[in-house]
């Protein structure tokens, strides 16, 4: 490739980067913002926890239904379409002042950020010359979310701090938003590949339900985020009441959960080179039960070390899991996928919290939560010491590699 294509993937790259980063600072940002809410509308939590539960379906809906679109209408055109209608929204929260209409917004918000998050994924494979580096970049992807999963709260109680309102989180991340559409029309993208003659529609997406490569991923990436959730959203509640030497690393445990997961994505692209992936996902995943294990059975004294360590445990798993699901499929069927197996992370990230609130409700104790987490985990290590003994996806992944990954795609605007 010459010169100039490989300036213009470098920028596509920047841009995928920085569209993670950008959602991430206002989907992630709702652990801050649910008590504002409480306190303006005299909300319960578990109305309030609304905020978190309709983006996230709204997320999954648009996926699976709207994920064909980066396959028909092309990467470019649904990375956009997503991204003007997700700034568009983005300002209108300066406007209104009910909680329906919050309500509202945060459906339309996770609407556009399935449309041109399933472009994205699909464009990493474009511009990716083999599933091992697609692997890589899905990493550092995830890493500049993980950086937008720390920036976003940290905005939100500065603007709070300084008596400034919690919307205007979403006019910083709109005009970010504005931005990054301004250099996506102007940069060319690599044309897709295509291979398969089955028309890209919404039939052929939920014919890939029940695909095995893309249930299997699908449902490694559900059990996974159902994990990470017990930690980031019931680990506060649990360690409230620690009362050791390890204090200060129980009030932030959460930010430094965030910081050691988005530092182990950085280094996931590292880590994929020395290591088989499928050894590392099921060492890491054997790693991660035994915090939540620990944490269980030590109780407080142990969990204020254990559940903050598991963020680096936990940092490889969803990109990883995310990349090789969509590598199984040829990158003419990359948006599809990559919407079905967001729909199977958003279902995660609200049946599992659900799940471990049921739970505590009924027995009375966080620590509970972590039980339930701890036989997801248990169930995720099986899945991935199974996927390094047997290697079922070690084939079609050389196959493509030998294919579609060794033909490098010309660029158009």
């Amino acid at each position: 490739m010459r010169e100039s294509g490989q300036q213009r993937i470098a920028v596509i790259r920047w841009l995928t980067f920085l569209m993670f980063m950008m959602f991430a600072m206002t989907t992630d940002s709702v652990g801050v913002i649910i008590p504002q809410i409480v306190k303006e509308f005299g909300l319960s939590l578990t109305a309030a926890g609304a905020f978190h539960y309709a983006t996230m379906a709204a997320i999954a809906a648009a996926a699976l239904l709207l994920g064909f679109l980066a396959d028909r209408i092309g990467r470019k055109q649904t990375i956009v379409l997503g991204l003007t209608l997700f700034a568009l929204n983005s300002y209108l929260f300066l406007i209104g002042n009910t909680f329906a209409y919050f309500l509202c917004l945060l459906i339309i918000s996770g609407t556009s950020i399935g449309i041109f998050k399933t472009g994205a994924l699909a464009l990493i494979g474009d511009i990716s010359l083999s599933t091992k580096q697609h692997t890589a970049t899905m990493n550092l992807v995830e890493g500049f979310f993980g950086v937008g999963a720390i920036i976003g709260p940290a905005i939100v109680t500065a603007l709070i701090n300084d008596g400034i309102s919690w919307k205007w989180l979403y006019f910083i991340a709109g005009t970010l938003c504005v931005c990054l559409i301004l250099i996506a029309l102007l940069v060319r993208y690599p044309k897709t590949m295509k291979v398969s003659v089955e028309p890209a529609d919404l039939r052929r997406t939920l014919r890939m339900m029940r695909n095995p490569y893309a249930l299997a991923f699908g449902l490694g990436v559900l059990l996974y985020v159902a994990i990470e959730a017990s930690v980031y959203v019931w680990a506060p509640l649990y360690l409230a009441d620690y009362h050791g030497g390890w204090k200060i690393l129980a009030s932030y445990a959460i930010s430094v959960f965030f910081i050691l997961r988005a530092a182990g994505r950085f280094l996931g692209g590292w880590m994929l080179a020395k290591l088989d992936w499928t050894l590392l996902l099921a060492i890491f995943s054997l790693a991660i039960f035994l915090c939540l294990a620990g944490s269980v059975y030590g109780g407080v004294r142990t969990a204020v070390v254990l559940l903050p360590v598991s963020g680096l445990f936990m940092s490889v798993i969803y990109p990883t899991l995310n990349s090789k699901g969509i590598s199984c499929f040829s990158k003419s069927e990359h948006g599809a996928v990559a919407g079905v197996i967001l729909f199977f992370t958003c279902v995660g990230a609200v049946l599992g919290p659900l799940a471990m609130a049921a739970l505590i409700d009924a027995v009375g104790a966080p620590k509970y939560a972590f039980v339930l987490a701890t036989g997801f985990a248990g169930v995720l290590f099986a899945g991935l010491l199974y996927n390094w003994l047997r290697q079922p996806t070690r084939s079609i992944l050389l196959k493509l590699d030998a294919g579609e990954y060794g033909v490098t795609a010309p660029l158009q605007l």
